[in-house]
């Protein structure tokens, strides 16, 4: 087909789509329908539907065809700019928050202002933090079941941050690393932005399938595994400690990096022992306050093995040369008094209330959550559509995820990611009823 020809065809469908002429989830025919109808070979029927994907105007899906995606949504509306919106109810993003909390921060800053250690918070700090603190925040982990020593700890501007620091330093680009299907969308950024390979590995009711991990280990040259076994964002698992030692054995076999994120597992009650207690010789430990005392907290941690800090410590300096020192000594203080303990179980409540909601809204719909996290999975029905959805609820005010920026294999399954944590429980009510009558409507 000569060029011209085939850039109209592209062009008369791009056109059609963005009119509306073709609505959003409409079936487009087969390859080979689109050749026969139009006199095309196989490959450049294709091509066709590959310039329109790339354009985010169609989305090809296994088993199922082509369809016209809904273009007024923000591409994974995970990201993007409808869930920050004037007016929305933000069932997007987490930023949990209890009654009171000001008032901490309030006295925190007063009983700042007193301190004699006051104008060395003005300065520049240590890369990693002042030892002090990073001893505090030792004493934080070994109430979460990890045993570090305060030189094993890095602080630094929240978790993400903390991915970022552990990638840099210890993967370089073309590296493959293996993830969850369904994964933190914030890795799959730091991945691409990286350069890295990520590798998914189906995911079971209750894990990753590490059979599988192992297989793939023998297969590909797999450098690192991100992990999050407590508490998995966006599935909501808590694995087993046989799961995490079996992991651990994969590990140690194929010399694998472990990168562990425990950004939810405050949220966990008695959960077996992080993969970085079991194998303290090969997993960086990151978390952070952000979830569960403030996202405007920006203090995080890493805790890595002796051999690895001084390249860790590096890239700290290179990227941010130190956390701010104001947010460190709060957060520290914190941590030493008991609030960061008291917030978290506080939370624990909060959330464990926020799912009895969605449990009593969502009732009959197949539901995927931990009874105590801040956010639940909602796979669709099979002739449902989650771009279709999502459009239908933002025009409703409501901001909710689909699968698509958690997704690391290309097969995206229809299904959302709904965030419990970020509106008053009322309002979470009638916004999850919204929810109910997308899902049955669409």
């Amino acid at each position: 087909m000569p060029r011209a020809r085939y850039k109209t065809l592209v062009d008369t469908f791009a056109r059609d789509i963005r009119s509306g002429t073709l609505a959003a989830g409409t079936r487009l025919p087969t390859h080979r329908q689109l050749a026969a109808s139009h006199g095309l070979a196989l490959v450049t029927a294709s091509r066709v539907y590959t310039e329109l994907e790339a354009m985010g105007l169609v989305s090809g899906e296994t088993g199922r065809g082509t369809f016209v995606r809904e273009i007024a949504l923000s591409p994974g509306q995970g990201i993007g700019q409808i869930a920050v919106a004037a007016g929305m109810i933000d069932l997007n993003f987490n930023y949990p928050s209890l009654p009171g909390q000001t008032d901490l921060l309030r006295k925190a800053l007063r009983q700042l202002a007193l301190s004699g250690d006051l104008s060395a918070l003005l300065r520049y700090q240590p890369h990693a933090g002042r030892l002090h603190e990073r001893a505090a925040v030792a004493r934080h982990l070994a109430s979460r079941g990890l045993t570090v020593q305060a030189e094993q700890v890095l602080i630094v501007s929240g978790a993400q941050h903390g991915l970022a620091v552990t990638m840099m330093s210890l993967l370089k680009p073309g590296d493959v690393v293996a993830v969850d299907a369904l994964t933190y969308s914030g890795f799959k950024v730091l991945a691409e932005t990286l350069h890295l390979e990520i590798v998914a590995i189906p995911v079971t009711a209750t894990g990753p399938d590490l059979v599988f991990l192992e297989k793939l280990c023998t297969r590909r040259p797999v450098r690192a595994v991100y992990s999050m076994p407590t508490l998995h964002n966006p599935l909501g698992w808590v694995m087993s400690r046989e799961q995490r030692e079996h992991l651990v054995a994969i590990a140690r076999q194929h010399d694998l990096i472990l990168i562990e994120d425990a950004a939810y597992a405050f949220l966990a009650e008695d959960p077996p022992p992080p993969v970085a207690e079991l194998a303290p010789e090969r997993t960086v430990y990151v978390s952070g306050l952000s979830k569960s005392v403030a996202t405007g907290l920006r203090v995080g941690f890493v805790a890595a093995p002796h051999p690895w800090m001084a390249a860790l410590e590096r890239t700290v300096m290179a990227t941010t040369w130190n956390t701010p020192g104001v947010m460190t000594a709060v957060a520290a203080a914190w941590i030493d008094d008991g609030t960061v303990l008291q917030l978290e179980a506080q939370k624990r409540e909060d959330a464990q209330a926020r799912q009895a909601v969605a449990d009593e809204v969502l009732a009959g719909l197949n539901v995927i959550r931990h009874p105590s996290s801040y956010f639940l999975w909602l796979p669709l029905p099979e002739d449902a559509r989650a771009d279709q959805i999502t459009m239908a609820l933002a025009r409703e005010n409501i901001s909710v995820s689909t699968a698509e920026p958690f997704a690391v294999s290309a097969h995206v399954p229809h299904a959302l990611r709904v965030a419990l944590g970020s509106v008053d429980r009322e309002v979470l009510r009638e916004a999850l009823l919204k929810v109910r009558w997308a899902v049955e409507a669409y």
